[in-house]
C-alpha cells in the first residue's frame, strides 16, 4: 500500500519521489506540473506501471540516507543470502560552460555491496496521466520511451535486453542509468555520470555551506532548506506549493488537489523562510517571476496562483485512467482556484518584493520604475481590502470579508509607506501610511469582537460578517499588525486555543466548508502554535510541541500538508513547502543562540 514515506530528488527543472523499496514512484516530465510518465503513487494497485525499481532477488529489507547536506539518495537493498546492493540517486546540478546544467533527466548507479545479489530492473514510464504504458524502441545501449513531445532514453551499461524483457540479472560491478533528452549520450558513460554526481555533490555542499542556520536542528533545517529549493522552478522563479497532486488531506475525503503550481501566498512563505537563512538565490529568482506576474497584472487583478511558466488558466480537469492514492481518486490536474478572488495575494506580492529596494546583497536593486509598478499593486491591496473573497483557505462556496486578507492589505500599504520613506519619496510616503491606518481602522471595528458581560475577553475573529475563529489569526504577530504582548492578541490567541486546539496540534478552522467539517489538523498552523506559545512566553511547552511535530516527519525529514491528529498519519500533498516553511522557522525562533556553543 502506498505512503507518504517518500524520498524527494530533483534539480530545479525536474523531480521525482522514490519509496521505501527504492523505487520511483512520482516524477513529471518535463517539469513538476508536466505529465506523470511516473505515477505508480497515484496507480492505486498497479504498482508495476509507472515506475523505476531495482528489484533485489529475495530482497528482506531496505535503508535509505541522504548524502550528507544534498538531495542525493542512497538506498540499500538486502537479501535474505546476504546480498546487498546500493542504489545512488540524483538529478544533475552543476555550473559548467557559463550556465546551470540541470537537465530533464536522473541518473542513477546501482552498486554490487556483498554477496551475488541478482537484480531485475522494472522500468516502465507511463504517458498521458496513466493512460497507457509508453512506448519502447530500443538500440545497442540505449532505449527509447515515447513519453511526451521528444520522449526520453535510457542510457545504461546493463544489458539492454534484460531490461526491456524484465529478466532477473547478476550484477558484477558498478551499473550506470541515466534516463534523460532523447539525443545520444556524449561520452563515457561510467566516467561522466561518476562525474555528474560528484559535481552534483560538491554544488549542494556548496549551496548549504552559505545558509545562517539555527544552532539547535541545523540538520532539520537544512533539509528543508534543500527541499523547498527544490520546489522552485529556477527557470522561471516560481515556486509550487508541492511536488504531487491529489493526495487526499484525509481518508476518503475527496479533497485531493492539484498542488503543482506558484501560490502567491505559499511562495511568500517559502521565500520568507529561506530568507532568513540568508538564501537570496531563491528569493531573486522569485522576484524575477513576480515581476513578469504585475506585468501582466497591467495594474488589474492577481490570481491567487499561476502555472510555473505564468500561465493563468488552469482549468482543473481530472484524470480517468489514475485511480488515485490508494485507490481514492479522483486525480485531478489544474486546479480552480485560480479564478477565485484572494486579496491577501496582493500583500504577499508587496511584503518579498520591497527587500529588492534594500538589500545591498541582491545582484539587481529595485529601482524606481519597480516602484511604481508595486504602487499599482499597493493600489488593489487598497482598494480591496474591505471587499469579499475566497480567504487563504479557499472555499469555494462563499465569500466574505476575511480579516487575514485585509491584514494582508494593510501590511502592503504600511510596507510601501516604509519603502516610499527609505527611497526619499515623502509624498508617496505619507500616502500610504494614511492608507494603512485607513485599513487599521476598519480592521479594528469590523474585526473585532467585544467582550461578554460575564467576563469572557473580546477578541479578533476570521472575517468581518461571521463570529468564527481561524489559525491565520495568529499571523497578525508576524505581519507586525500587533505586539506580542497587546492584549488583544493575548485574548484572541486564547479564543484561538480553545477553539482551535486538538491536543498537540491545530485545525485551521472548526467550522464545516465546502466539503464538511475537517477531520485533519493543518501543519503549518501546528507551527504558528509553536510560534504563539513561545511569544506568549510559554517556551518550554512551544519546544516540545516542536519535537512532536518534528517527530512525525518522514525518513527523509519531510511533513505533507495534513495530520490526523488521533492516529499520527501523514495526508496531503507533499512535500508541502507550507509544512517545511513552519520546521525553518519554529527552529530559528526556539534555538539556542550560537553564542552558547561551549
Amino acid at each position: 500500500m502506498s505512503d507518504l514515506d517518500l524520498w524527494p530528488i530533483g534539480n530545479c527543472q525536474v523531480s521525482g519521489l522514490i519509496d521505501k523499496r527504492g523505487g520511483l514512484v512520482w516524477g513529471c516530465i518535463p517539469r513538476v506540473d508536466g505529465d506523470p510518465a511516473f505515477c505508480a503513487l497515484l496507480n492505486g494497485d498497479n504498482q508495476d506501471a509507472g515506475v523505476w525499481r531495482f528489484e533485489l532477488d529475495g530482497q528482506i529489507s531496505a535503508t535509505q540516507e541522504y548524502i550528507r547536506n544534498t538531495p542525493i539518495l542512497v538506498t540499500r537493498l538486502k537479501a535474505a543470502d546476504g546480498s546487498v546492493v546500493e542504489v545512488l540517486d540524483f538529478c544533475p546540478r552543476y555550473e559548467g560552460k557559463g550556465r546551470m546544467y540541470r537537465p530533464v533527466a536522473i541518473g542513477r548507479i546501482i552498486r554490487p555491496i556483498a554477496g551475488n545479489p541478482r537484480i531485475k530492473v522494472i522500468l516502465r514510464p507511463m504517458k498521458n496521466y496513466g493512460a497507457k504504458l509508453a512506448e519502447m524502441t530500443n538500440g545497442t545501449n540505449h532505449i527509447r520511451y515515447l513519453v511526451g513531445d521528444q520522449g526520453l532514453r535510457l542510457s545504461t551499461d546493463a544489458p539492454v535486453g534484460y531490461i526491456m524483457e524484465g529478466r532477473t540479472f547478476r550484477i558484477e560491478g558498478d551499473t550506470h542509468f541515466f534516463l534523460g533528452p532523447d539525443e545520444p549520450f556524449v561520452g563515457n558513460l561510467r566516467e561522466e555520470i561518476r562525474r555528474m554526481e560528484q559535481s552534483t555533490r560538491s554544488y549542494w555542499q556548496q549551496w548549504v555551506r552559505g545558509l545562517a542556520t539555527p544552532f539547535e536542528w541545523q540538520d532539520e533545517v537544512i533539509r528543508c532548506a534543500i527541499t523547498l529549493k527544490l520546489c522552485q522552478h529556477e527557470e522561471t522563479g516560481a515556486i509550487v506549493a508541492a511536488l504531487t497532486t491529489s493526495i487526499p488531506e484525509h481518508d476518503g475525503s475527496e479533497r485531493n488537489w492539484d498542488y503543482r503550481f506558484c501560490w502567491i501566498r505559499d511562495s511568500y512563505y517559502t521565500v520568507q523562510a529561506l530568507n532568513r537563512l540568508g538564501a537570496l538565490d531563491v528569493l531573486e529568482k522569485y522576484l524575477g517571476y513576480l515581476r513578469n506576474i504585475v506585468d501582466g497584472a497591467k495594474g488589474g487583478q492577481i490570481q491567487p496562483l499561476y502555472s510555473v511558466m505564468g500561465e493563468s488558466e488552469l482549468d482543473e480537469t481530472t484524470a480517468a485512467y489514475l485511480a488515485g492514492y490508494r485507490g481514492m481518486g479522483p486525480v485531478r490536474k489544474g486546479n480552480a482556484a485560480y479564478k477565485q478572488i484572494q486579496h491577501d495575494c496582493y500583500g504577499q506580492i508587496v511584503l518579498p518584493t520591497v527587500q529588492g529596494f534594500v538589500d545591498k546583497r541582491l545582484l539587481r536593486l529595485a529601482d524606481d520604475t519597480d516602484f511604481a509598478n508595486l504602487e499599482e499593486v499597493g493600489e488593489m491591496a487598497w482598494k480591496m481590502h474591505d471587499q469579499p473573497d475566497a480567504g487563504l483557505w479557499e472555499f469555494r462556496t462563499r465569500q466574505e470579508v476575511h480579516t487575514y486578507s485585509a491584514v494582508m492589505s494593510w501590511a502592503a500599504c504600511d510596507r510601501l509607506a516604509g519603502t516610499a520613506e527609505y527611497l526619499g519619496k515623502d509624498d508617496r510616503a505619507q500616502l500610504w501610511r494614511e492608507r494603512a491606518d485607513a485599513i487599521r481602522d476598519t480592521i479594528e471595528g469590523s474585526a473585532w469582537v467585544e467582550g461578554s458581560s460575564d467576563g469572557g475577553a473580546g477578541h479578533y475573529k476570521a472575517s468581518f460578517e461571521t463570529d468564527y475563529l481561524d489559525a491565520s489569526l495568529l499571523q497578525m504577530i508576524d505581519l507586525r499588525f500587533l505586539r506580542p504582548d497587546d492584549p488583544r492578541f493575548q485574548s484572541t490567541f486564547a479564543a484561538i486555543e480553545k477553539e482551535l486546539r486538538r491536543g498537540e496540534h491545530m485545525l485551521r478552522y472548526a467550522t464545516e466548508d465546502d466539503f464538511g467539517a475537517p477531520e485533519t489538523a493543518f501543519n503549518v498552523c501546528t507551527f504558528w502554535l509553536i510560534e504563539a506559545l513561545h511569544l506568549a512566553g510559554r517556551s518550554e511547552e512551544a519546544r516540545g510541541l516542536f519535537e512532536t511535530m518534528l517527530g512525525h516527519r518522514t525518513g527523509s525529514g519531510m511533513l505533507s500538508e495534513d495530520l490526523d491528529w488521533k492516529t499520527g498519519e501523514l495526508w496531503g500533498n507533499f512535500p508541502q513547502t507550507y509544512s517545511l516553511v513552519g520546521i525553518i522557522n519554529c527552529a530559528g525562533l526556539l534555538s539556542k543562540p550560537w553564542s552558547e556553543v561551549r
